[in-house]
């Protein structure tokens, strides 16, 4: 069992399409396998994740607390776990904990307090994305959400394109899903002609694809995205 009296936060990566266990490293069975305290985003598909690495675990003796999303995680019981030098988990629902998700405010917390902070290797969607891209490498962004409504929305797109071309920046963004159609709609109707956008959807899934355009190519046939995560890259 792994303890230290600092104690010690595992960032632990989960597959962003669901069941792709391959796209982990071994790391993350060997720290699931020992750690017994975890902060995850949804108790339920984090005990499902477990299960799925270690059929024999007893769940029922591992401790979890839910991130809940209006309030936020529970810092005094961090606090408290820290103390007691426990090795601590956290899970997103996709990904790598703390790009994009809650997980940053306890890494913050950890660090303060003098605890180990480790990241496990694993899938990153916004990395991966900007690898198959062909979009700049040297210098790039994560602008997180773009605003859902107008004016503020396109006001941000253009502010992103303008930035992109003036620095040569490839600047990377995410949508809800089910608003993933309206944003590309929105792209195509304000962005420049000649801007590259990527987009990169369901990555390392079967049927993934990842594929950089110009506007004005996008424009012409442009795709029915559906309800699945994408991460939206743009070069002016």
């Amino acid at each position: 069992m792994i303890h230290d009296s600092k104690g010690t936060v595992y960032m632990i990566p989960i597959p962003i399409a669901e069941g792709e266990l391959q796209s982990l490293s071994h790391e993350v069975t060997t720290y699931t396998g020992q750690i017994t305290h975890y902060f995850v985003e949804n108790i339920r598909t984090a005990r499902r994740f477990i299960r799925s690495l270690h059929a024999t675990l007893v769940i029922d003796s591992l401790h979890f607390s839910e991130i809940d999303k209006h309030t936020g995680p529970d810092i005094p019981l961090l606090r408290k776990w820290l103390k007691e030098g426990h090795a601590i988990g956290i899970m997103s629902e996709a990904g790598c904990p703390g790009i994009a998700d809650p997980g940053a405010e306890l890494v913050s917390i950890a660090q303060g307090m003098g605890a180990n902070v480790v990241p496990l290797v694993g899938p990153n969607s916004l990395i991966l994305a900007l690898m198959a891209s062909g979009l700049n490498g040297q210098s790039f962004c994560f602008a997180g959400y773009i605003p859902v409504k107008d004016p503020q929305r396109m006001k941000r797109i253009k502010e992103l394109e303008a930035i992109s071309q003036r620095d040569n920046q490839t600047q990377l963004f995410i949508e809800t899903p089910y608003r993933n159609d309206h944003l590309l709609a929105d792209l195509v109707k304000h962005c420049s002609g000649k801007t590259r956008l990527c987009i990169a959807q369901n990555i390392t899934a079967p049927g993934g694809y990842v594929k950089t355009k110009t506007i004005t190519e996008w424009s012409k046939a442009i795709p029915a995205m559906g309800k699945v995560p994408a991460v939206f890259l743009l070069l002016g």
